[in-house]
């Protein structure tokens, strides 16, 4: 799966190409700060301009509104540049991965559902990889360039529980986001969600080897199909029953997740010690820290899938080394 990177032909594209998606996240990261700031100086002519009238001119408006469509159209043009990058730079280590599966295919056809694990799971990886992967750099770019703004913004604020404690907000919001992270992992965990996803794959390559033996071959059906297919239904109706208790809980915690900015802050709010734009600035700050640190929350069910199909390709690839050790012993 990973040859891509140690392969002298993949260099420029799997080193260089990974520095050049670095780069452009942290130039969005970035940008996404000089937002924020936007925010919290154009909140505060907002409360400025509907305490007295006329206090802001209409020209002082629209220069705050140019720049923050100046401000979005440099993030929208990174990223459509890099997405587009992106897409480009995983293809290519599809086919990396493609290539090698093709040199050993006269050992890997006899391997159950290897059509499936060529075709089917090498663009679900990258595919999967594409999400789960530039949303992890990106979250941890953000962490470092949203906490000191966090941090800077609450000194002598009182934040709810904490008081004045300089280190609130930001010890809150990682409280608030390991508590979730551990409750979803172990109910994850608990509903072997991994577990039921790698068999769902399973029984649906059975179904559809059977399925392809049958064009040809009219002996197997109906009944080894009928068979075939109920284990697909069964095993689709458990993964509906533990995805539903899963999401339950998930769900559940995020709708709650929308307040908690608000709940720190209702102590500085209520006696009236911070502006409407440093209001703003603060729980846009909050939710980019917390959202970042609710990665494995967020990502969790994409993430469960990703496994999955690790798994099956770890498998695979396995299985094609055992064979390949055979040959060679029996040509010794």
């Amino acid at each position: 799966m990973f040859k891509f990177f140690n392969s002298r032909k993949w260099f420029l594209w799997a080193w260089i190409g990974s520095f050049i998606i670095l780069s452009s996240l942290w130039v969005q990261v970035v940008i996404d700060v000089k937002i924020n700031e936007w925010f919290g100086v154009f909140y505060d002519m907002i409360q400025k301009a509907l305490a007295e009238p006329n206090a802001v001119s209409i020209e002082e408006y629209f220069a705050s509104l140019f720049s923050f469509i100046t401000l979005a159209g440099m993030y929208i043009a990174v990223y459509v540049a890099i997405s587009f990058f992106t897409a480009h730079f995983l293809f290519r280590w599809r086919t990396a991965m493609v290539e090698w599966y093709h040199s050993v295919y006269d050992k890997a056809r006899k391997i159950e559902g290897a059509s499936q694990r060529v075709q089917e799971d090498t663009i679900k990886f990258t595919r999967i990889m594409e999400g789960l992967g530039t949303s992890l750099i990106e979250s941890i770019m953000i962490l470092i360039q949203f906490t000191p703004i966090l941090f800077g913004l609450s000194i002598g604020i009182p934040i709810f529980f904490f008081g004045e404690w300089e280190y609130g907000l930001i010890v809150g919001a990682l409280i608030w986001t390991i508590g979730g992270t551990i409750f979803l992992i172990v109910l994850g965990l608990i509903l072997r969600l991994v577990g039921v996803e790698y068999d769902l794959q399973k029984q649906e390559a059975a179904y559809r080897k059977i399925l392809v033996i049958a064009e040809d071959n009219e002996t197997v059906r109906p009944k080894r199909i009928d068979e075939l297919f109920d284990d697909v239904r069964k095993i689709h109706y458990l993964s509906y029953l533990r995805y539903l208790y899963f999401n339950i809980g998930r769900i559940a915690y995020l709708q709650a997740n929308v307040l908690s900015a608000y709940v720190f802050l209702a102590p500085a709010i209520v006696a009236g010690v911070v502006t409407l734009g440093v209001m703003q600035q603060i729980i846009r700050a909050f939710g980019r820290v917390e959202g970042s640190m609710q990665y494995l929350l967020k990502a969790w069910p994409t993430i469960i899938e990703l496994a999955s199909v690790y798994k099956r390709l770890r498998e695979f690839e396995n299985k094609l080394k055992s064979s390949e050790e055979d040959v060679t012993i029996e040509s010794k």
